[in-house]
């Protein structure tokens, strides 16, 4: 348990939050929203202790340990990942290396004896004995092959890395489990391990996150960090996200009558806490869902940008046939045909043969073997996962840079189409080069809905987006009613998105049409 009261944090002048107060209790899992920069992660080091709060006070249980995911990869180089892993319960470690030394003494005394004894009670008590076969279970559980488990992190690649410090975090059963982005860079299924290793997890739970689909399954609360308070209400993502999409319509129709709004409302709770009831967590859930009222939650101020795809030139028949396309060093004999209206997922564990592949299709790379053709009505438009090319060193305004994109030059036009990604204002003047990489994927999404192109292809188009333009990606992509190829890792995008799989690995190919849902049962 965790308790926060009249909780301050100033930086200077500028005030993250204030006069927060919210109690963390075993047995749920919150998690911790917010727009980019709204403090979400600062939030997580006062609950951690690494800062101290200017004013108020956080609290927990005498006696209960908080396990914290670390950030920095290469904080542990020198240590082996069995070491690392172990390194997650501080006190047994102490006490590991306390007996080591103890019996290593040559001069071993009767006082010395008598430590030794007493960090062998506490050993067993913490379950010393299992702690190298249970931290060796998690490392297996995360498909960290046992030929590592004595190599030194400083030999193993990003990916490993963060799977490490994963189990780290999780090791030992820690009585408060703080979580900053626990699911970046894992594996499709090593996320899905994840979420069912927290489901079960019987303590107090508290994460940030931008995978909705991970916030929906393990999510009992959601903490949303706006107005400089934390606000916490029950349920998940999804069901805070269309709360208060309802409030914001029911504030634009006040003048509907109040049964009407009441009976919206009712009917928006009954079905959540439908759903809700089939968790395995969610029977106090229910409880409390009944009881909510439309007060109870306050709408956001957060904006979202609008993201509609549209196109002119209808489609025909013909949409795109890859026959025995080859790059060597990314993939081999790749055969498939798209047909109207699909919308297909691609994935890949190297995802350079993704891009490469997407690369070619635009005809920005060339194949070493094999044809493709487009038909004769396919306008194809593309967002690559690098763009730096068009923003680097680029002088521009963003409605100059824009401009280059639209048939129409008027600058009212363009700043229309600025205004929906949220550049409004002094904010179109910003130059091109000094964008954020949020503000970069923004301004393409832009370029493609100037575009207008009837296919479109998207390399990974989530990331360094924030949770709100996630969303309103994910809602463009499901309206669309042209062709889609893509590859992501958001998990939500996918399964919403997606009614086909193609998986690449060299000459092996996965084609069929299913969910990304049934696709990872699957395989």
């Amino acid at each position: 348990m965790i308790q926060v009261t009249d909780l301050t944090l100033q930086f200077g002048g500028r005030k993250l939050f204030e006069d927060v107060n919210l109690k963390f209790t075993e047995g749920n899992c919150y998690g911790i929203i917010g727009a980019n920069g709204a403090g979400k992660s600062t939030f997580l080091k006062v609950l951690s202790g690494e800062i101290e709060p200017t004013r108020g006070t956080v609290s927990h249980g005498k006696g209960e340990r908080i396990s914290v995911l670390h950030q920095n990869q290469n904080d542990f180089d020198e240590y082996t990942v069995m070491r690392t892993v172990l390194m997650g319960h501080k006190r047994l470690v102490q006490i590991m290396d306390e007996k080591d030394a103890l019996y290593a003494k040559e001069d071993f005394s009767e006082a010395d004896g008598e430590r030794a004894a007493e960090l062998e009670n506490e050993f067993a008590e913490m379950g010393g004995w299992e702690a190298e076969s249970d931290a060796a279970a998690l490392l297996n559980a995360l498909k960290i092959d046992e030929d590592y488990h004595e190599d030194y992190m400083g030999n193993l690649d990003a990916k490993l890395k963060v799977k490490v410090l994963l189990a780290q975090a999780l090791f030992g059963n820690p009585d408060i489990l703080i979580l900053d982005e626990p699911t970046n860079n894992l594996d499709a299924k090593s996320v899905i391990w994840l979420e069912n290793f927290l489901l079960d997890f019987k303590n107090t739970l508290i994460i940030v996150s931008h995978n909705r689909h991970f916030l929906n399954k393990v999510c009992t609360h959601i903490c949303d960090v706006d107005y400089g308070k934390i606000n916490m209400y029950v349920g998940n993502y999804d069901f805070w996200y269309e709360t208060n999409q309802l409030l914001a319509r029911q504030a634009k129709e006040a003048n509907k009558k109040a049964e009407q709004r009441a009976k919206e409302l009712q009917d928006f709770i009954a079905r959540f806490a439908a759903n809700a009831s089939k968790s395995r967590q969610a029977t106090s859930r229910k409880k409390e869902l009944e009881k909510l009222t439309l007060n109870d939650i306050k709408p956001s101020l957060r904006r979202y940008p609008y993201i509609n795809f549209e196109f002119e030139q209808e489609v025909g028949k013909d949409i795109l046939t890859v026959e025995g396309l080859t790059k060597k060093g990314y993939f081999e004999d790749i055969t498939f045909t798209v047909q109207r209206g699909e919308k297909i997922a691609f994935i890949s564990e190297r995802t350079t043969a993704l891009s490469m592949l997407f690369d070619i299709l635009m005809g920005k790379e060339q194949a070493d073997s094999g044809t493709f053709k487009w038909g004769k009505t396919i306008n194809p438009t593309y967002m690559p996962q690098n763009y730096d090319d068009y923003f680097d060193g680029c002088d521009l305004t963003l409605v100059e840079w824009l401009d280059r994109f639209s048939k129409d030059h008027t600058e009212t036009y363009l700043r229309s189409w600025l205004g929906r990604m949220l550049f409004s204002g002094d904010e179109a003047k910003k130059k091109a080069k000094v964008l954020s990489g949020g503000e970069k994927v923004r301004c393409m999404l832009a370029k493609l809905m100037l575009e207008g192109g009837n296919f479109i292809i998207l390399d990974e188009p989530t990331n360094h987006l924030d949770l709100e333009s996630i969303t309103a990606l994910n809602k463009g992509m499901i309206n669309f009613k042209g062709g889609l190829m893509f590859a992501s890792h958001d998990q939500e995008l996918m399964q919403t998105v997606a009614g086909r799989i193609i998986e690449i690995e060299n000459t092996k190919v996965y084609d069929k049409l299913t969910t990304y849902e049934e696709y990872l049962e699957n395989n």
